[in-house]
């Protein structure tokens, strides 16, 4: 049995497109017990990655669980998921004109076999107005993402360019390295 530890609609839409039977299960783990503890970005995501896979594998001690995590750093500040459309506006914002880094982690487990990587993909956003984000806001409604863009949607608008190895990680769940993962390590 294949497990995504999240509810998002964009990681099971992205998992879908590897050919993968497999149910999502939320993890329910609190992310601010983390984040208190730990200031580096990439251990952060990492940790967070790994943690949300623990918690359903724990459930699911069969299972191959998949945990995912994402954030946006710019110049050294730590973006999350805005929740509200004023945070949205603020932190693209403060992105406008700059190169930021967004960090997605997986983590692949079952049992006491884990995997788990960090995905690094440079984007520059161009130069906003404050009309034109708060358009873009209105129109995608990016709240539950981090860093308030959707690429997959509208949101590839706002950039200039970017840099990686893998695009579908920008959506949150970069399927190339964990296809190879799944399919090698895993055996599914």
């Amino acid at each position: 049995m294949l497990i995504l530890a999240s509810q998002s609609p964009a990681r099971r839409r992205l998992l879908k497109r590897l050919g993968f039977k497999f149910k999502a299960v939320s993890p329910n783990v609190d992310e601010d017990k983390f984040q208190a503890k730990i200031k580096t970005p990439k251990t952060l995501v990492r940790v967070l990655a790994d943690e949300k896979a623990r918690a359903v594998a724990e459930r699911f001690p069969e299972a191959v669980v998949i945990g995912s995590d994402q954030m946006m750093v710019c110049r050294s500040r730590v973006f999350g998921k805005p929740h509200t459309i004023r945070g949205a506006c603020e932190q693209l914002a403060f992105c406008s004109g700059k190169t930021i880094e967004l960090l997605t982690a997986v983590s692949v487990r079952r049992g006491d076999v884990a995997e788990s990587f960090v995905q690094t993909t440079k984007m520059k956003l161009r130069k906003l107005t404050k009309e034109e984000i708060e358009a873009y806001v209105k129109l995608d409604l990016p709240l539950e993402c981090a860093g308030s863009f959707m690429f997959e949607k509208h949101g590839a608008s706002l950039f200039e360019s970017v840099i990686t190895d893998d695009p579908t990680g920008i959506e949150g769940l970069p399927i190339l390295r964990l296809n190879s993962i799944l399919r090698s390590r895993f055996r599914l």
